[in-house]
């Protein structure tokens, strides 16, 4: 097994392939992940199987997923939503990409359209990381709002799901596996989990007063 950890504040990140880091995770609140899946970009096609199997074999309670709008992420739990990520500022104005919602219990939940633009015109995010498919870090707080407990994106590539949960005061377990992208992951994520240690006020000591 081969594989660099680092913590940061209450995320911790693995970079490695999700399968041999697989054993060593927690249970999670949710997974909340990009995965690579089948599409015309050619966009990490090498890592689909690992995605494939990954949605197989790890067991947890809820998932949301972004998927090809062709099939079904392949997640063996009730399907309750199917969200639309609206990529609004795009050289076309419908484009669309399917975040695909699982519940071991099965509750049927509201599906909802995540209008959020990309983060640069024609492309998603090139200018903030330089990963090809780097998300709104708007769309990933929805997201992870959507969960309770831990988040574990086993396909963090830039790490903007750790991003955003830093931001809301979440616990974060990340893996990925080409090194540039964890680089530039734990940066965000270290910068990230800075700002909201920074917005925590510290506790008020209460002094005790002598009585009278």
């Amino acid at each position: 097994m081969n594989y660099e950890k680092v913590i940061i504040g209450n995320a911790t990140l693995y970079r490695g392939d999700c399968m041999d880091v697989l054993p060593l995770l927690p249970m999670a609140g949710a997974v909340v992940t990009d995965p690579p899946y089948p599409n015309n970009a050619n966009h990490f096609m090498d890592g689909i199987d690992s995605a494939k199997r990954f949605c197989t074999e790890y067991k947890a309670k809820h998932w949301l997923v972004f998927w090809t709008e062709v099939e079904i992420a392949p997640v063996p739990l009730p399907l309750v939503a199917v969200h639309i990520w609206h990529r609004s500022n795009t050289n076309r104005p419908d484009n669309y990409e399917p975040i695909f919602e699982f519940r071991s219990d099965g509750i049927k939940k509201a599906s909802r359209v995540m209008s959020y633009g990309v983060i640069a015109v024609g492309m998603t995010g090139v200018i903030a990381s330089g990963h090809p498919t780097e998300k709104n870090p708007a769309l990933m707080r929805e997201l992870v709002a959507r969960s309770t407990g831990l988040v574990i994106d086993p396909f963090m590539g830039s790490g903007t799901t750790g991003v955003a949960a830093m931001q809301m005061g979440r616990s974060f377990v990340g893996i990925e596996r080409e090194q540039k992208y964890f680089d530039i992951a734990c940066q965000r994520i270290e910068q990230a989990q800075k700002q909201a240690d920074f917005f925590i006020a510290p506790a008020v000591k209460q002094e005790q007063q002598p009585l009278i």
